[in-house]
């Protein structure tokens, strides 16, 4: 692929990661701003707090979408690993430091879920497994998301095989662990719901 098409791909993908799911939902659905309401994290499990069910799979859904239809379309385009690669990286720090949202963005879960499906099934039904298993276990979402973090790039290299998926995707579940500090210092407290 050219450049130029590179470069556009990876600015397009870094753009439609900026799109806050969780704000416009919740301004659709006439809901407090999740910015400002909660964990004050504009992402499904803020969402679900402050407005329900209903609007958490809108916002889950949709930031899904943001990390699958970049990869996607890369693909169907004939993009290599390290295209799609740039292309995940792009919508996921879209939705981490989104450029129409003063560069405050969600901690980046369901996108990086859906940036992995898009490039290996296989990979996006392991973490899956973990991420339901720890819930069920424990009914705490962020230690699901920091559970599959750490186990995804194991995935990659054992499953999918590939040497640049699997560093890009410890660089993702890197990223993924930091956005989730706060968490994690709950969750050594015990206050993390």
């Amino acid at each position: 692929m050219e450049i130029v098409y590179i470069t556009s791909l990876v600015i397009f993908s870094y753009l439609l990661g900026s799109i806050s799911t969780a704000i416009i939902t919740c301004k659709l659905m006439d809901l407090p701003d999740p910015r400002s309401e909660g964990s004050e994290n504009p992402g499904a499990t803020n969402v679900h707090k402050i407005g329900g069910k209903k609007a958490a799979v809108i916002t889950l859904f949709g930031d899904l979408l943001k990390g699958l239809v970049p990869v996607l379309i890369g693909q169907f385009l004939g993009a290599d690993e390290l295209t799609l690669s740039l292309i995940a990286m792009a919508a996921f720090l879209g939705h981490l430091y989104p450029i129409f949202f003063g560069f405050k963005g969600g901690k980046g879960v369901a996108t990086a879920f859906g940036v992995i499906l898009g490039i290996s099934l296989p990979v996006a039904v392991a973490i899956l497994i973990v991420w339901l298993s720890v819930y069920y276990l424990f009914k705490i979402s962020s230690l699901g998301a920091l559970s599959t973090a750490l186990v995804t790039p194991l995935f990659f290299y054992y499953i999918d095989g590939s040497v640049i998926y699997t560093i890009m995707s410890g660089l993702l579940s890197a990223m993924l662990i930091l956005r989730h500090k706060s968490n994690i210092e709950k969750l050594i407290n015990g206050t993390e719901d």
